[in-house]
Parts: C-alpha cells; structure tokens; sequence
C-alpha cells in the first residue's frame, strides 16, 4: 500500500470516530445547578453564636437536594462557592481545637454530595493547617484557578473540574476574589498568590475549550458583583468583584455563580461578543439555594441553550431530620465548649452606641488590644452593628458574638501625623458634614434628590460599610462633625495627660483586616503600599483578637465595661441630636 492510503484510511477512522461521538450526544438534554455561597458555618438548624434557632440552614439544603436526586440524579449538579470555613463557632471548634479528627465541614459537604466547590477569602483565613488538611478530606474537587503557587508557578488549587450529566460535558472553572493580600496577613498565604480574574479566566477558557471541548462552561467566582465597590473599576488590577467583567470581556461562559458580597442576584447579560452569559447570586449563611436550569436543543454540531435562574426560600423547605441526627454528636461537642464560662460582667455591653461614637463597645475592645500588646495607641472598630453581651456570666459564645472572624492581633509603627490622617479618614466614611442640629450625624446612601435609599429588607444603608469605621484609645481628641473631611480631627493629648507630638513614632495596636489595607486606611488614607505596610510591623501576635479577648476577661474575671471617654463628637448638641435622629432610622424604624 502506498503512504498516501494508509493517511486516507486514518482520516476516515478519525472521521467515523467523530461522527459516532457527534451521534452519542443527545439531541435534547436538560440540567439543573444548584449553589450555596458563603455559608459561612451555618450547617445546623442552631445559629451557636445568637442561641437560637436558624431560620434555614444546610439541613434545609438537604432535603432540596435529596428531593432533586430522587427525581432524576442524572440532570441534577452541586455547586458551593466558598467561605465555608469560618463564621459559626462549630467551624472554629474543628478549625483550630479538635483538630484530630475530619473536619466536620468536609463531613457536612460530602455527605450532601456537592461536586465541586469554589475557595473563598474566608477559607483562606483559616490558615495552611486549615485548608491544607481539608482540600484532601473533600470528596469533591476545591477550585480556585487565580490562587497560584509560587513555587511552581502553577494554581495552587485545582483549577477546574469536568462534570458529566445526561451525555454532556460541563466544565467548571473556579475562581477567588484577589483582594486577599490587601486583607489577610501574610502568613496565611505564604507561598501563594492571586492573579487578576479576567486574566486568569481568559488562559483557562482557552485551555478549557482546547482540551475538553465542554458543553456547557460554568464559573464558579468567589467574587462579587459590584466591581465599583471600595473605589476601584474596571481597569483596577486585581479586581475584588470582577465576577461580572469576567462575563462580560471573556466569551465562552454560559452561567456565571457569583458570592462573596452576600447579594442576592440574577441576571443576564449580553457578553462583549454578543453572547448571552446569566449570572445567578445566591447570597449567604444557606437562606437561598440557587437554582439554575438548563435546556439544551442540538443544532448541528452545537447546542442553543435556554437558561432561566430562581433562588429558592430555604425558611420553606423542611429541615432533613435524617441530616441533623447524623451530625448532632458532633455539635453537641461545640456546644460544650463554647458554653465555657469565662468571666462576669456587671453591666451589658452592647454594640449600638459604637455606630455613632465614643462607647463602653468600642472601648473593651481597646483595653484588651492595649493590654495584650502594651502598644501606646489602639485602632479598632464597631465589629457587629446589634453585638450584645448580657449582664452576668459570660461565655466562649459571648466571644463569637463580639468578633465573628478569626482576625489576627497586630502592632504597628505611625508617626503621630499619620495617626492624624488615618483617623480622618476613618471620619470621613463614618460622619456626614452637619450644616445643623437638623442634618444626619452619619453618611447614609442617597438618590439624585438625596431621599435616603433602604434596601430589600427595609434598613436605611450606610453609605460605607460600619465594619469600617474606626476609632482611637490612647490619645484624646475630638472630631468636629461641622467640618469637611481630612480637617475635622483634633488629637489634644495621649490619654494620660501628656503631649502627643505629631513627629514622634507610636505603637498601635491594631486588628489583621486594617493592618493589612483592609477599608483602605493604610492604603487611601495614608497611602501606604504593600512594601511600606509591611515595613511597619513591629510584632504579629500568634493567636486571633477573639483569644486575646478571651484571656483578658478571664485574667480579669469580673469587669464593669466603661466608656474612656478618650475622644468626642463635638459641637456635642448637634452630635446628640444627629445620634438621636440616626439611632432611630437604623435600630427603630423597620
């Protein structure tokens, strides 16, 4: 035979091979993807922290998704999209204490048979020990393809996964906001790093398309919605939210599942290439389960595809009885130490007054960054807008109240000028200039007419998030609310009566997510890179606040939490009036 037979007969293999896989695909399939994100501990019917029953939870989830399998399994597909590692005191518990053991996240998970996850933020604020053990105890694969190893140059995670349903192919590409370094200290990420979305997302689309030649392309983001949020934009490297320019600027996705911002969202949208892309939200802590059904019709080689998207109540559907014995030895282990008393207080200490000014809150929290540290000043903040510890004995569960994450303790070197700078920048997202005793003491989001805006829920919305307020100890001085921004600050004296002096270098006592640009202080305010943050450590405590905490209620065993009165609004009737007007629309008026 002669060489140009043998090519002959090799093309007409290939193309019979072609042609039967062509014939094996289906001329009509149907789908169904249902997601969690950002569930953030919720994985019984007890919220641990409030003591209270959850409206809905990953039990919830259970019985929705054991209904699904038994009316065809073959059309139906898992999704979570990250942060599951920390928010409840159950994930603490099997995080950082009973450590000997599976953790009971990667149980709860693969026994509701998820087959594919995202890594959020969250997750990687649990630290290498945490999710280096979990991603093997997983029976499903854990994506992040932007997350890179810097050793190897390659994702440190999977990247992404391939699924088989009804004879079709879906590929899911996982992704994790990059903000993290802006965030989270080093030490939790050594060795990583996270490139920008849309770049990441165009290399692998490719691959993706190349190698598996999928049905259906879907990304999994642990990012948001809102890629404006924090003053950046499209063209901001490394982008928090860029979930949806990922959508819009890289073709070859069908579904897009968005979290992070804990936002209920569906949409679609139409791609840069004309394409069609929907993209589905399903908020946070298991109160929506995402569903997003697919039909696909074969048209020639290809397939048209009719995509619709709804978020199912989870109050709604009945808790899986099955699901909750199955895993109640292992709360009720969480429940016995988190029930650990630790100290007495002889007054509550709620969180409320800290939205609006100097408070006993706000002020605990210094006392025991100061102790902890022996720093001559704290930074710190309204950590929850309605944390409550009650007059009495105080427990572990008091603790996950008053500080849900796992934030690390640290100190940091500033000038007195830029203690200056960074406390007006903290009151210029807190406080809106007062023309009199009329106006809001605090910036509330508007419309064009300046009518406050409210949202889903019916909540008046803070025009910066409260998590981003932030306050002094340690010094005395005053914020005077009649002037602009950048000129309202006035630092009198340290705290003990001596001068402070604007030239002279200070410790400061300061909380992970500030100390590492987290709501811009270092960064904005003082512009601060990466290079200059890092070269102002002094020391990084080894253990999270919410320890230090802890051991200083327990060193102190009785406490009767006070104001300092360090700092104060002032004129002070505009600043009462102001209070009294904006307590009322966020606490009163719902």
């Amino acid at each position: 035979m002669k060489p140009h037979f043998f090519r002959l007969l090799i093309n007409l293999i290939l193309l019979s091979a072609l042609a039967v896989s062509c014939n094996s695909k289906p001329e009509k399939a149907t789908l169904t993807i249902y997601c969690t994100s950002d569930v953030h501990g919720t994985i019984y019917d007890y919220d641990l922290k409030r003591d209270r029953p959850n409206k809905s939870s990953l039990a919830n989830v259970s019985t929705a998704i054991k209904n699904a399998r038994m009316q065809d399994s073959n059309r139906v597909i898992f999704l979570d999209n990250g942060d599951f590692l920390q928010g409840q005191p159950n994930d603490y518990y099997y995080n950082f204490i009973d450590t000997g053991v599976t953790n009971l996240t990667a149980e709860v998970m693969n026994y509701l048979g998820y087959d594919a996850a995202s890594v959020g933020n969250h997750d990687i604020e649990a630290g290498h020990p945490v999710y280096d053990k979990i991603v093997h105890e997983l029976n499903f694969p854990w994506l992040s393809a932007n997350t890179i190893n810097t050793a190897t140059g390659q994702p440190y995670f999977q990247p992404y996964t391939v699924i088989e349903r009804n004879g079709l192919k879906i590929a899911v590409l996982g992704m994790t906001t990059p903000g993290i370094y802006k965030w989270l200290p080093k030490k939790l990420w050594e060795g990583m790093d996270f490139e920008d979305m849309v770049k990441t997302a165009r290399y692998w689309v490719s691959e993706i398309q190349k190698k598996e030649q999928p049905d259906l392309l879907v990304g999994l983001f642990h990012s948001g919605f809102n890629y404006n949020y924090a003053g950046e934009n499209a063209e901001t490297p490394r982008n928090e939210n860029a979930g949806v320019l990922v959508a819009q600027q890289v073709d070859g996705f069908d579904v897009i599942i968005l979290g992070h911002d804990h936002q209920a969202k569906q949409m679609e949208i139409t791609n840069n290439a004309g394409h069609k892309v929907v993209i589905l939200d399903p908020k946070s802590h298991a109160n929506y389960l995402g569903k997003i059904d697919i039909t696909l019709t074969r048209v020639g080689n290809a397939y048209d595809k009719n995509i619709t998207t709804a978020l199912i109540d989870l109050s709604k559907i009945e808790k899986d009885t099955a699901y909750l014995n199955r895993f109640a030895p292992a709360i009720e282990k969480v429940k016995a130490y988190i029930n650990t008393e630790i100290g007495e207080f002889k007054e509550p200490l709620s969180g409320r007054d800290g939205l609006f000014g100097p408070s006993a809150f706000t002020d605990f929290i210094h006392n025991a960054q100061l102790a902890t540290t022996g720093a001559d000043i704290s930074f710190s903040t309204v950590l929850q807008m309605d944390a409550l510890i009650q007059k009495g004995t105080v427990t572990i569960r008091d603790m996950f109240n008053l500080y849900s994450y796992e934030n690390g303790l640290y100190t940091l070197s500033f000038t007195g000028k830029e203690i200056d700078r960074y406390l007006e920048y903290a009151y210029g997202l807190q406080y809106n200039t007062m023309q009199s005793a009329k106006d809001h003491l605090l910036r509330f989001k508007s419309d064009s007419t300046g009518k406050l805006l409210k949202n889903n829920k019916g909540y008046y919305i803070l025009a910066s998030d409260f998590f981003n307020y932030s306050c002094a100890a340690g010094i005395k001085y005053t914020v005077d609310v009649t002037k602009q921004p950048g000129e309202r600050v006035d630092i009198l004296s340290m705290s003990d009566g001596t001068p402070f002096d604007e030239n002279r270098t200070y410790s400061v006592a300061i909380n992970s997510y500030r100390a590492n640009g987290g709501g811009g202080h270092l960064t904005k305010g003082l512009g601060w890179d990466k290079a200059e943050i890092d070269s102002r450590i002094i020391k990084i405590m080894p253990k999270d606040v919410r320890f230090y905490i802890t051991e200083y209620i327990r060193d102190k065993k009785t406490l009767a939490p006070q104001c300092r009165n360090d700092w104060k609004v002032v004129p002070k009737r505009w600043f009462k009036k102001g209070k009294e007007k904006d307590y009322q629309l966020l606490y009163e008026q719902h």
